[in-house]
């Protein structure tokens, strides 16, 4: 596939404290991109070097196989951005906020879009920006952003002081401009919304990719959830290699299996009459935990 955004080996310092120390990753055309990790570990400095509002000390970043750095203007006119905590003029009213960001593009604005996007936001216009909540002020950068006709759209905690209906508009209409051809990097903490959105994910940890891939190579690397019950005692289950966590609560047994030994597990169980068998699928948190567990925090 085409690579859209290319990043490889990213080092970056503030002083002594060292944000980014290997950072390498893709999104391709027509993808979405989840990045992921937990405040402090990387990612807004990530994109910010991405956006050119920083340089990095070493490694390379590109869009559309420009320079991050070297081109960032040309870049711009083809990317829409919106960050976590949106600022914006207070004596503007959001409409014409709105209007601004889209002139400033260079484009033909799509009027009929835009306000399509006013509703479905549920977003008033009218009112001056000073008395907008939070999430007012992300409703109105996500809909410059929709409404912009762009190939790229990076998002930093989008959704912020967004209600779950709200959310499920904004992963609508991310859905929307993937179905289009552009690539969406979405950053973000809230799991759930990177599992049910992003094609592909990587996981940064103290300046670091910890783990990368799309979510059906990555759901490999976690254990299923299984819940079972046999017509006779299973005693040497937890001796198993593939099976984790072993527990016995009323009649049922209960435990993690490595998702790749599904096989073996069936074969171990045959003679023991299953009664009763439940699986339930890893979920991007169980991988993210695995990461997270040992070691906290960032940079």
């Amino acid at each position: 596939m085409e690579k859209i955004i290319e990043i490889r080996g990213l080092k970056k310092a503030f002083g002594k404290t060292q944000a980014l120390s290997d950072v390498s990753f893709d999104v391709s055309k027509g993808e979405i991109v989840g990045f992921i990790g937990p405040n402090g570990s990387g990612k807004s400095t990530t994109i910010r070097i991405l956006l050119g509002l920083i340089k990095a000390d070493e490694g390379r970043a590109s869009i559309f196989g420009q320079d991050v750095w070297d081109e960032a203007v040309d870049i711009h006119k083809r990317v829409a951005y919106v960050p976590g905590d949106v600022s914006l003029w207070p004596n503007l009213t959001g409409g014409e906020v709105i209007d601004l960001f889209l002139s400033m593009r260079g484009q033909k604005v799509d009027k009929q879009r835009k306000e399509e996007l006013i509703k479905k936001f549920e977003f008033n216009p009218t009112k001056k920006c000073r008395s907008y909540s939070t999430g007012n002020r992300q409703k109105v950068a996500l809909i410059a952003a929709f409404a912009a006709d762009a190939d790229v759209y990076i998002f930093d905690e989008p959704t912020a002081g967004l209600d779950p209906l709200q959310e499920r508009i904004f992963q609508e209409q991310a859905r929307e401009v993937q179905q289009r051809g552009a690539s969406v990097l979405l950053s973000s903490h809230i799991l759930s919304e990177v599992e049910q959105l992003c094609d592909t994910v990587a996981i940064i940890r103290q300046g670091e990719i910890v783990e990368a891939g799309s979510m059906n190579e990555l759901r490999h690397l976690t254990r299923t959830q299984i819940v079972m019950k046999t017509n006779e005692k299973v005693p040497s289950l937890e001796e198993q290699d593939f099976a984790h966590d072993v527990s016995r609560e009323k009649g049922e047994i209960i435990f993690q299996l490595d998702s790749d030994k599904m096989p073996e597990f069936l074969h171990f169980i045959a003679p023991y009459h299953v009664t009763k068998l439940e699986s339930a699928p890893p979920k991007l948190e169980d991988l993210f935990m695995r990461h997270y567990e040992s070691t906290k925090g960032g940079v």
